[in-house]
């Protein structure tokens, strides 16, 4: 009988259901986490900083399948993405066509943030159109604390009424 129970997550392992795409262990059910798709390590490191110091657990994805995969586990209160992460000339952001695909209950869950190059920050109707929540410039990234408090600060107040209606 106890073989039996030791031999159950190998038997799981074989069946091939694999927990290694898991971003995090154990979380505190109130805490934040951010996950965030970025190559450079300058901007990367700058992100990671101020979100740590805003309280997040952070995940760091080296690629697209990576971030995919550690969706298909978590839920992200906060992804930051940016627009060229893990493609190459001319192709599309899987991380971003993976989230448009999403569901709007799941999708209203996560506050999504572009990096580019080509946008102003906070630019609410571009970033409408990218189908994304905000988004900075590269430039900008130095503050990117207060930016997203802000940010966030206001898609808290615009979605407050629709998230206490779904509670009831």
């Amino acid at each position: 009988m106890i073989d039996d129970k030791k031999n159950a997550p190998v038997k799981l392992a074989e069946e091939g259901i694999d927990y290694s795409g898991r971003p995090f262990g154990y979380l505190a059910p109130e805490s934040e986490t951010a996950m965030v798709c970025q190559q450079d390590p300058v901007i990367r490191e700058r992100i990671v900083h101020d979100l740590k110091k805003m309280g997040f657990e952070i995940a760091q994805p080296a690629s697209f399948r990576d971030a995919l995969k550690f969706m298909r586990f978590h839920v992200f209160n906060l992804i930051v993405v940016d627009e060229d992460f893990d493609t190459g000339v001319w192709e599309t952001n899987n991380v971003l066509r993976y989230l448009e695909g999403l569901g709007m209950s799941v999708r209203r869950k996560s506050f999504v943030v572009l990096i580019t190059a080509t946008l102003a920050t906070m630019d609410s109707i571009q970033a409408y159109n990218r189908s994304v929540n905000l988004a900075i410039n590269k430039r900008d990234v130095i503050g990117v604390e207060q930016i997203l408090r802000q940010a966030m600060a206001e898609y808290d107040d615009f979605y407050h009424v629709y998230r206490e209606y779904l509670r009831l």
